[in-house]
């Protein structure tokens, strides 16, 4: 039976491998990692969070967090330049999913669910005022430093 494991070999049968055992196939597994991988993992990890915490994938509604889910977005955007030459024709998928998070992160800012209805028409009116019925009751008040794009009816645009 064979394994890829670096670590399965470590400590040999019937014992826990010792620390410099572990930190030899560390090493080793290392050696193989080529920067690339981590870059493009990274990126995935980001995406797959960040769908997360706005809400988007099944069951995820209660891990919804603005605040990660804009630390999210800023880091694919930082590591995109960087990956787009990687993942040539697939780097549209990662425009797409950005464009994704972005839009939900604009309907949490302005108190809506993206999960809930994440394949509504773009442009809708999501809005309080907009929904009707007595379920629109106004959210807590919150200090706001500045208009973000969803309140000053700009679109927000990776790297303005």
């Amino acid at each position: 039976m064979s394994t890829n494991d670096p670590f399965a070999g470590a400590g040999g049968p019937g014992r826990e491998p010792t620390q410099e055992e572990l930190l030899a196939a560390y090493e080793e597994q290392i050696r193989n990692v080529r920067v690339e991988d981590v870059v493009v993992q990274s990126l995935a990890s980001l995406i797959e969070l960040g769908g997360r915490r706005a809400g988007l994938a099944p069951g995820a509604l209660g891990e919804r967090d603005p605040a990660q889910l804009q630390v999210a977005i800023e880091a694919i955007k930082a590591l995109q330049p960087v990956a787009e030459p990687l993942l040539g024709p697939n780097a549209a998928q990662v425009q797409q999913a950005l464009s994704q998070l972005q839009i939900a992160y604009a309907k949490l800012a302005e108190g809506g669910a993206p999960g809930e209805d994440p394949t509504g028409p773009l442009g809708a009116d999501v809005s309080p005022a907009g929904a009707g019925g007595e379920d629109a009751a106004p959210a807590a008040p919150q200090q706001k430093q500045e208009p973000g794009p969803v309140e000053s009816g700009r679109l927000w645009i990776p790297g303005q």
